[in-house]
């Protein structure tokens, strides 16, 4: 039945599926927290251990797993992204039990990110690797916003609730990740490359790829601080509900559609180094204007009703484009590359790295909320990302070659 059909075909749909089981999931687990649990911003900082505890592991586990190839990873990590969400579904636990079902889903959730990429960059073709990229980010984002609107108009009647006893939304994303590891099952016994052959355990560490690992690290403080604190000032100092952040991902994914696509273009025609600058400035002018807002909403100066609600959630979907260029990261990577085996055990490590910085950065930032203010959050991560216009500095363009 499939063996008629092109493996970066299937890729696609396997990339869409995975789109909207994410959307039904973690994307919205802000909302679960505060709505099953009713947690503060402390609490909400604490939460990210677990969560992102498996992003430290992912080294350990993509180098112990590495025997059974990219493919067959991929299998293992959507089984468990299906076990943890199904269980988070079906059942209301006790917090601390809570903690270890989300423990597993992301688990398998972390596991994915780095095979993500590094199976794509082996199914593609060996010219313009950019705007191939672009067009499978592309293809992830449109599925996104479709998840999205689902979200949105199925909270908005009532259709979708983290006050039942079954989260039915939560029990569509694990049937999602279900059908995906069945697909891989199939793409699997499509392709004949590198991706499905068996290889050597290997942490790796190279110095050539210095700035990278500085750029992945910067990545954990940026992402963690507007993922979990951004949505949050939505949340907790305007009391907005799922689907006001269900419409974040909705025009965040439309813009994403025509931006993501051209963006690989973009890397192809101008280079590595001016998207990297274009990278870190995206980045410190969306941390400052949110930490003005949030400042502005906590001394009462700016209302927390109107145009200034409206203008925090614009300032979010830009940054959902901000991290969509986080496809410059892997690109570069890719150009740099000695060997292309080192792509997924280095992808591995940069999420590694990312992530015992964003577990840090998650608790420190709670703390900081609780104590300081919102604001100095997110004028912290504006003063962090004038690391990656540093790098954009030192970086050399080079020709980005498929070995």
């Amino acid at each position: 039945m499939f063996k008629s059909v092109k493996p970066i075909y299937l890729y696609c749909v396997i990339l869409a599926l995975s789109a909207i089981a994410l959307g039904f999931s973690d994307s919205i687990f802000s909302n679960y927290y505060k709505d099953a649990y009713q947690i503060t911003a402390y609490q909400r900082g604490l939460v990210e251990f677990p969560r992102e505890l498996p992003g430290v592991l992912c080294i350990v586990l993509i180098s112990s797993l590495s025997f059974l190839g990219d493919i067959r990873m991929a299998i293992v990590a959507h089984i468990l992204s299906a076990a943890g969400v199904l269980l988070l579904g079906l059942f209301t636990p006790e917090f601390n039990v809570m903690l270890i079902f989300l423990f597993v889903n992301s688990l398998g959730m972390h596991m994915f990110f780095p095979l993500q990429d590094g199976i794509a960059m082996s199914l593609i073709g060996k010219e313009n690797i950019g705007k191939e990229m672009g067009k499978l980010k592309g293809i992830s984002t449109a599925f996104m916003m479709i998840a999205g609107i689902i979200v949105f108009f199925g909270f908005r009647v009532d259709f979708f609730s983290f006050v039942t006893p079954i989260k039915s939304i939560f029990v569509i994303s694990g049937i999602l990740f279900i059908i995906i590891t069945i697909l891989f099952i199939v793409l699997q016994k499509l392709v004949n490359s590198p991706i499905q052959q068996k290889r050597k355990v290997k942490i790796l560490f190279r110095k050539e790829y210095k700035y990278y690992y500085i750029l992945a690290i910067m990545n954990g403080v940026q992402k963690q601080i507007i993922f979990v604190y951004g949505p949050w000032v939505l949340i907790d100092l305007l009391s907005q509900q799922t689907d006001t952040l269900a419409l974040i991902n909705i025009f965040g994914s439309l813009l994403g559609i025509f931006f993501i696509p051209k963006l690989g273009k973009w890397i192809d025609k101008l280079g590595l180094k001016k998207m990297l600058f274009a990278d870190a400035l995206s980045f410190i002018t969306i941390y400052i204007l949110y930490g003005l807002l949030s400042l502005g909403f906590v001394s009462g100066f700016i209302p927390k009703v109107g145009f200034p609600v409206y203008l925090a959630i614009g300032i979010l979907v830009l940054d959902k484009l901000s991290m969509q260029m986080s496809i410059i990261r892997v690109v570069y990577l890719k150009s740099i590359s000695i060997d292309p085996s080192d792509i997924t055990p280095t992808l591995s490590l940069g999420i590694s790295m990312d992530h015992i910085v964003a577990i840090t950065c998650a608790y420190l930032c709670g703390i900081i909320w609780s104590e300081a203010g919102p604001h100095y959050i997110f004028f912290l991560a504006a003063a962090f990302s004038l690391v990656n216009l540093y790098v954009a500095f030192k970086v050399q363009d080079k020709p980005i070659e498929i070995k």
